[in-house]
């Protein structure tokens, strides 16, 4: 009798924990409507690729292009101004991976390449190109919020990117390359024959860009949301000159998000 006593106790205590634990939760969430807050966390996909703008007469075809699984996990805080709510800001934290793999043929591609032992060989690639970017980021956006009804908004402005993450790697293949400069003393690569390339230590720690979305309220907690990434850095360092044009990284991101 006294074990039924002490469960029953247990579990009218643990109830009323729960009720009080819910009951301080909305009276949370009441105060942050009454001042306009919403609390939202998201989950992802990014879909994209880091890409020079336009694309440079070095690269002649693009023949492959495959995206890798990248996912970003985001928390945010949004504020909206006014009676009518129209207007806001919002505030966030993203981890996120950005990646790609792509093939390309190209022309004079200016390239550093690792021997078989080891020894570096820089100069002027034509050939094939194969490209991993493999990236992962601490994100911060920072936006302007438009709200059209009581299901759709927009949102407009600037993220900042932490690098926690960094790979630009790949290989080279079917070509040549010429030493030093377009008429240096050439290396063929032929069949099987590749040689690789990693400029993962060359790559930016900090990235910022633009990003523009998208959100629709389908239920009373859960949206659907669309943002465009884009980068507006070079993702290389500034004293980096192997590869003779900027790439950004451009990226849209797709998920879905529960709001409180």
């Amino acid at each position: 009798m006294r074990r039924y006593i002490a469960i029953t106790s247990l579990l009218l205590l643990l109830g009323a924990l729960s009720a009080r634990a819910q009951k301080e939760q909305n009276r949370g969430i009441i105060w942050s409507s009454l001042r306009g807050l919403e609390y939202t966390v998201k989950a992802g996909v990014n879909i994209g690729g880091t890409t020079p703008m336009p694309l440079p007469r070095e690269i002649r075809a693009i023949d492959k292009y495959r995206p890798t699984l990248c996912i970003s996990l985001e928390g945010d805080v949004k504020k909206w101004f006014g009676q009518r709510k129209t207007w806001g800001m919002m505030f966030g934290f993203r981890l996120e991976n950005k990646g790609m793999e792509t093939n390309a043929t190209v022309k004079n591609y200016s390239m550093e390449i690792i021997g078989d032992g080891g020894e570096k060989l820089r100069g002027n690639w034509t050939g094939g190109v194969q490209t991993q970017v493999e990236n992962s980021y601490f994100s911060i956006p920072v936006v302007a919020l438009y709200r059209l009804n009581n299901r759709v908004s927009f949102s407009a402005g600037p993220y900042f990117s932490f690098v926690t993450g960094r790979k630009f790697s790949g290989y080279v293949y079917e070509g040549y390359l010429r030493e030093n400069n377009p008429t240096g003393a050439k290396v063929e690569f032929a069949g099987d024959n590749r040689a690789s390339y990693d400029f993962s230590d060359e790559l930016r720690k900090f990235q910022w860009g633009a990003q523009i979305g998208a959100e629709w309220q389908a239920f009373k907690h859960l949206i659907v949301y669309a943002d465009l990434t884009w980068g507006l850095n070079d993702i290389f360092r500034k004293d980096f000159d192997t590869i003779t044009f900027a790439m950004y990284p451009v990226y849209l991101n797709v998920g879905f998000g529960y709001s409180f």
